[in-house]
């Protein structure tokens, strides 16, 4: 792990009260923005990959005409080899393909992904003493927090990882390893490997009705520096958790040759 990622030590950190990020039948969290599936930058130091110079994100529903992502590839956190691979994926959207995004394709999102992949779909917390719940509506994808225990051993890596947390100086502090290669740390197809490690702070704001979420990464295969974003959510009134699922057997319905949707090679049962 790179030691530019840090995470305040036990015996010097102030414990605190748990944070209520609880939801419920009428509240859900939702990304409080109309570009709300990308992270915003950090209050200084290097930031995450967003929009290729001359090539701004527009999404659906917020006026003017919608684009696909380009990223920009002048960042300097990203190693030369994933340049190469986001470069192959920029060429094809400015050439007029359609540059499917994780939930799109029914991936799982992974860390941070995960925190960018609700836009416009409800965020949901089930907090109890031993751990936490997170729940997007889409596809019903569920990540495991784990309270006050340190990591496992010889972690086998997985697509959500393994994240554990502990409240801290009024904040969930949440520290994740043991990711698959297999995700995209943005909606910007940024690749990782197996070395990352994020942590999380998350933190409440405006009385309650704001969640901010200041993410940190690090990872000595992608990355020339750790790089820190910022993502926020409002507490919004919802309907009922709706079950949404996402719809199977429909692979590379675009003719899109980046990566399409996997199909599974026997049944299940």
């Amino acid at each position: 792990m790179g030691a530019s990622v840090m995470l305040m030590p036990a015996q010097a950190a102030e414990r605190s009260d748990p944070l209520d990020l609880s939801t419920d039948t009428n509240t859900a969290w939702v990304a409080d923005r109309p570009t709300g599936d990308d992270f915003l930058p950090p209050p200084s130091g290097p930031g995450p990959v967003m929009s290729a110079p001359g090539h701004p994100y527009i999404p659906n529903g917020v006026g003017g005409r919608p684009t696909y992502r380009a990223a920009d590839l002048t960042n300097p956190i990203l190693q030369p080899w994933a340049i190469e691979q986001m470069k192959k994926t920029n060429d094809a959207v400015l050439a007029g393909h359609v540059p499917l995004i994780a939930r799109e394709r029914c991936w799982r999102s992974g860390v941070p992904g995960y925190l960018v992949d609700t836009r416009i779909v409800p965020l949901y917390f089930l907090q109890t003493k031993k751990e936490i719940v997170t729940l997007i509506q889409m596809d019903a994808r569920m990540r495991h927090i784990y309270l006050d225990v340190p990591h496992s051993k010889d972690l086998k890596p997985s697509w959500y990882g393994e994240s554990v947390g502990r409240y801290e100086n009024g904040e969930l502090v949440v520290d994740t390893i043991g990711l698959n290669d297999k995700t995209f740390v943005d909606n910007y197809r940024t690749p990782h490997t197996a070395k990352i490690h994020v942590v999380e702070y998350y933190k409440l704001l405006d009385n309650g009705s704001t969640l901010e979420i200041l993410v940190t990464v690090d990872d000595l295969g992608a990355l020339t520096a750790p790089w820190s974003a910022i993502q926020r959510y409002k507490r919004v009134k919802r309907a009922a958790l709706q079950e949404e699922r996402c719809a199977e057997n429909n692979s590379n319905y675009l003719n899109e040759e980046i990566r399409p949707m996997p199909v599974a090679e026997r049944p299940d049962f």
